[in-house]
């Protein structure tokens, strides 16, 4: 097997998932590995809608837990009693619990619909009163995601205390979890994943196709050949939405956007004035042969060991980040952030990025990732396979 044939996630998008979807993806596995694709990583993504049940009074089932009771207290909070104090949110508890009979609980019901620990799971997007009414079950979940919608949100500090109240309860489901504006769906990257329609679209991780390609031009050549060869594997099957081609970094070397850069000779700081990252983006959006999804390029802070190391060393400030996101990226995605940040800067970067996305109707996100314990200026340990640690600067 070409190991340097990788794709980075097929995704499954289902209204109603079932066991048959999970077959599904098994079969599409099946058809890639046979033409020597290296699957990483199925997914599945189902809609967040119709879970409502109206008219109905929050009570206390019968069916729940004395631990379910107890985190459902601890964790909804009344959004519409936001107080601001010296800068910060109080929240009043509602002492209440809001169970099955009055907000389905979509991730819950999607993990045991699924019962394949195997798999990555979304539930697309939710609204903030949604993200806080299923808050105590995503923070049980395995590997379950989600994402904001912001686009049209008047943002305030309800947001951010969103996001450091998950840094707070377990810093690992940052990675899970990201604001997203003007999005577009069926893309196959988690957690911006969102369901329009039943289908499946695939995501190539084409950084390895790049590793012994002397130039642009024929790392270029190479992934719009891999784009070919998918989609005439799939091209008859209805329920194949497309290829997302955005180029998706990882950790390793073979898979760092920031390696190949500095192989054609260019330090990062000095691509970043070029016009490479343009010619990339052009040649995703041109040539791609069924496009679905963001089809961008990604700066992933932590994802790119490379990228991480720049980071550290002061040259990918969140200045740079929304810079290359605004002409050529997709936004600010697992970039660090310190358990004593102050959030009204987290909540100015929202509101600029919103902005952005607004003025020239494109598709960004941000995901900030914390380990609940590092601060400004410390290092993290977030204990994860496809985060690099580092010394955290302020955003």
């Amino acid at each position: 097997m070409d190991t340097d044939k990788i794709i980075r996630t097929i995704c499954f998008f289902e209204s109603k998932p079932s066991q048959l979807t999970v077959t599904k993806l098994s079969t599409i596995e099946k058809i890639l590995t046979e033409s020597n694709y290296m699957v990483q990583t199925k997914r599945l993504c189902t809609q967040s809608k119709d879970m409502k049940l109206h008219g109905l009074t929050p009570v206390v089932s019968s069916n729940s837990s004395a631990s379910e009771i107890r985190r459902s207290i601890t964790l909804r909070l009344s959004f519409d009693k936001l107080r601001i104090r010296s800068g910060y949110p109080q929240y009043r508890i509602h002492p209440r619990v809001y169970t099955r009979g009055f907000l389905r609980r979509r991730i819950k019901e999607l993990e045991k619909t699924v019962n394949d620990s195997s798999l990555y799971l979304s539930v697309g997007s939710l609204t903030l009163d949604e993200a806080v009414s299923q808050m105590a079950d995503f923070l049980t979940a395995g590997n379950t995601s989600f994402n904001i919608d912001l686009t049209s949100e008047k943002i305030t500090l309800r947001f951010t205390y969103l996001l450091f109240q998950i840094i707070k309860e377990d810093p690992g489901k940052t990675f899970l979890f990201t604001f997203v504006f003007n999005n577009r769906p069926s893309t196959p990257y988690f957690p911006s994943a969102a369901y329009e329609k039943n289908g499946y679209a695939i995501g190539l991780q084409p950084t390895n196709l790049s590793y012994d390609c002397r130039t642009l031009e024929e790392w270029l050549d190479k992934m719009k050949a891999a784009w070919s060869e998918i989609y005439d594997l799939f091209y008859k099957d209805p329920e194949f939405l497309g290829i997302d081609s955005s180029i998706a970094p990882i950790l390793e070397v073979k898979g760092s956007l920031v390696k190949f850069v500095n192989r054609l000779g260019y330090s990062f700081s000095s691509s970043v004035t070029t016009d490479i990252y343009l010619k990339i983006t052009n040649f995703l959006k041109e040539n791609n042969p069924k496009p679905t999804g963001l089809c961008g390029l990604m700066f992933p802070c932590l994802e790119d060991s490379a990228l991480a190391r720049e980071y550290e060393k002061g040259n990918f400030s969140i200045e740079r980040n929304i810079y290359l996101s605004l002409h050529s990226g997709l936004g600010i995605d697992t970039y660090p952030v310190g358990t004593d940040e102050d959030q009204n800067r987290v909540l100015d970067i929202l509101r600029l990025v919103q902005g952005l996305s607004n003025k020239y109707r494109k598709p960004l996100s941000v995901r900030f990732v914390s380990d609940g314990k590092a601060k400004i200026r410390e290092k993290t340990n977030f204990q994860n396979e496809f985060l690099q640690d580092v010394v955290i600067r302020p955003v």
